[in-house]
């Protein structure tokens, strides 16, 4: 990696990569990202018939990839999958982990069932991931990245029944920063994007022109340094960024892409 050719440090040709969550909104960017960038792909979706329209994408951007419609729920899918990428491409350079969930209600109305199913998504299937992940890397012996998907939510809490995910997130948080530690010296690194608001299918309503969107929106926006609501796009560089070289020295972090949102 040389200085005179600063580009260079972005390049992840030839990467494998698994994506879990890749028919949601932030997987289906990474796709796009790595696919563009030259990465071949294992893509993981429940949903089949988006995970298949994601797939179709990006192998007509020229990217090599394969649909697993499997959500990584127990340790031997997620064991699964990373062989999956293994049998199929020969290793695994790279996983994001996009997959998860939200429910929300009011603490009293929220039962507890309903409480560990959003830490599973979202805990217990990362680690189980990041951990599969870490022996395959360490069986490689040339470090590898791993990317968790946090959220403004790990470090704000919010008044609309959001105890499940704020602490799911704030978990995410916690592994993320004690598995950076751990693989310091192994070459893996281990960070976390941390969107806010940016537009998917879950969120289209809050670009909408009705009163209740502007209402919100306006309330929302009066916190956010950069004035405005995130697009799929704020997403591409942060990810480009910690699944390449450039952030080799770059571990055990929270990156928030979310517009100033958490800095006020």
């Amino acid at each position: 990696m040389s200085l005179s050719d600063p580009l260079s440090m972005f390049d992840v040709k030839g990467k494998v990569a698994l994506i879990t969550g890749a028919s949601g909104a932030f997987g289906a960017v990474a796709a796009r990202v790595l696919a563009g960038a030259g990465c071949s792909l294992v893509l993981t979706a429940g949903n089949k018939t988006a995970l298949d329209g994601v797939v179709t994408e990006v192998e007509g951007m020229g990217a090599a990839a394969k649909g697993v419609n499997i959500r990584p729920d127990s340790e031997d899918v997620c064991a699964a999958l990373v062989q999956a990428a293994v049998d199929t491409f020969g290793r695994l350079d790279i996983l994001v982990v996009a997959s998860g969930m939200n429910k929300v209600a009011k603490i009293e109305d929220m039962d507890p069932e309903t409480f560990l199913s959003v830490m599973d998504a979202n805990v217990t299937q990362s680690w189980l991931l990041a951990r599969a992940a870490t022996k395959q890397m360490k069986a490689q012996g040339d470090g590898g990245k791993i990317v968790l998907v946090s959220s403004a939510r790990g470090l704000l809490g919010h008044p609309a029944g959001y105890t499940a995910y704020c602490a799911s997130k704030a978990a995410v948080d916690g592994i993320t920063k004690a598995l950076g530690c751990e693989l310091g010296p192994t070459g893996i690194t281990v960070n976390a994007i941390a969107p806010t608001v940016f537009r998917s299918p879950l969120t289209s309503w809050m670009f909408e022109d009705s009163e209740n969107a502007k209402q919100v929106r306006t309330g929302f926006l009066a916190r956010v340094p950069k004035g405005r609501l995130g697009e799929p796009e704020d997403l591409a560089g942060p990810l480009l960024f910690l699944s390449s070289r450039a952030s080799d020295f770059y571990t055990g972090h929270i990156l928030y892409a979310d517009g100033g949102y958490t800095a006020g």
